[in-house]
């Protein structure tokens, strides 16, 4: 099977979790034998294109003239896309179907689809009605309407949990059997050969403390807002606790105003971003990986930390609230409050065999829910169905062509055969 690939953000360019879904996804693809070409941005000194083991990248440029805000920027990068895409197709010929990732990459989708008639398949990662609580100006707006457009242009649409599933449904009012479940992975090996490094470790926090592990981006939706405000009652609580917080994000500046009211600075580090290597070596240094999100789709972090070996503790919302069983795997905490939040961090620093009973279940369900290779399989499967969809109605438009063709056949028949029979009329009268 031919797929096309249309992303934002493509390795090494990483905004989100994009980047990671769309790589992985593609390189198990490839490896169960089909042709895979991701059309995605050109950032940096990164190569116009990549043979990435198999995946061929296309990348593109914006355009050279500067853009009046964001939206302008996305749309002139989906006419670039929209014409190396062609060019592929003229050199190579149609591909299957088209995979569009987010509404970032909406109207190249679309512009392919009517142009070539190739379905799409479209993932919708997160939606801006969910970042924001509620859509509040007109550029949210813009976004939420792109969605829902990219989302009726689909063939079939896939999202990661159940949740993302309802919030479409209420959203856009989707058909149930359009919206398929299928959760983003993560690859088995990621963490082989690493181990704790305490030399490294020793950077961050002393022997004696735990380290309380944050990765993610610091925006609101994010909640580590309320995971430091947790802290005071971790610390009463547990006093050697060390609160690592890697990252970046537009609310470094208000975060770190509010360790500095609470008096702990010295008990919270911030990291800055952490490449992967790095990122890597922290998980296995954390004692506890904490994900108190208000808002998460998915939350491929918390699959890290428990290949990781890392307990964890999430809200019980979204994604995280399907991935976590509450005292099996993890640790659940209601969403935004800090203090429910203190209570599960505090029953894994106090019961080291609760830790050890949580890591061996969590290693054992990342291997058997979230592998790339049942994700790809299942991947392939809604690519098979959104084809035969689309090909079950060109076969319909074709016999309501034929059907009319032999209804406007019939009628000019009719009308000759009256024409005729009054001409005879008109001459036996004469």
């Amino acid at each position: 099977m031919k797929i096309l690939m249309l992303s934002w953000e493509y390795p090494p360019r990483i905004v989100g979790g994009i980047s990671r879904v769309v790589h992985d996804l593609s390189q198990r693809l490839i490896k169960d034998g089909h042709d895979v070409t991701v059309v995605t941005y050109k950032e940096g000194d990164t190569p116009y294109f990549e043979n990435d083991n198999g995946v061929k990248v296309y990348r593109v440029d914006n355009y050279m003239i500067s853009p009046n805000n964001f939206i302008d920027w996305i749309m002139q990068l989906n006419f670039n896309l929209i014409a190396k895409a062609t060019e592929l197709i003229a050199k190579e010929g149609k591909f299957d179907v088209i995979h569009a990732h987010d509404w970032l990459v909406a109207y190249a989708a679309k512009s392919l689809k009517n142009s070539y008639d190739i379905p799409i398949v479209a993932t919708i990662h997160a939606t801006e009605a969910g970042r924001n609580s509620g859509i509040h100006d007109e550029t949210q707006r813009y976004i939420n309407d792109t969605e829902w457009m990219l989302t009726y242009e689909a063939t079939e649409v896939i999202v990661n949990s159940n949740y993302m599933k309802n919030e479409l449904q209420r959203l856009f009012g989707l058909p149930y059997e359009k919206i398929n479940v299928i959760p983003n992975g993560i690859g088995q090996t990621n963490f082989a050969g690493i181990e704790r490094d305490y030399e490294f470790r020793r950077k961050f926090a002393a022997d004696n403390e735990k380290i309380i592990l944050f990765s993610g981006r610091l925006v609101y939706e994010k909640g580590i807002q309320n995971l430091i405000a947790a802290m005071p009652k971790i610390l009463n609580g547990y006093n050697d606790a060390k609160l690592i917080i890697a990252g970046k994000g537009g609310m470094i500046d208000e975060l770190r105003a509010q360790v500095d009211y609470l008096g702990i600075s010295n008990k919270v580090y911030f990291t800055g971003y952490l490449d992967h290597k790095n990122l890597c070596k922290m998980y296995k240094c954390a004692d506890v990986s904490v994900f108190p999100s208000t808002y998460e789709p998915f939350g491929i972090v918390a699959l890290e930390a428990m290949l990781a070996g890392v307990p964890v503790v999430v809200s019980d919302i979204g994604g995280l609230n399907e991935i976590v069983d509450h005292g099996v795997n993890g640790m659940k905490s209601y969403a935004g409050n800090a203090n429910s939040l203190a209570d599960s961090i505090l029953s894994l620093l106090y019961d080291p065999q609760l830790c050890a009973n949580v890591v061996k279940q969590a290693k054992l369900d990342v291997k058997n829910k979230f592998n790339w290779t049942k994700i790809a399989q299942d991947t392939h499967f809604t690519y098979q169905k959104a084809i035969c969809q689309t090909m079950a109605e060109k076969q319909a438009r074709q016999i309501e062509q034929e059907k009319a063709q032999k209804a406007k056949k019939a009628k000019n028949t009719e009308g000759e055969i009256t024409n005729l029979l009054g001409f005879k009329k008109r001459q036996a009268y004469a």
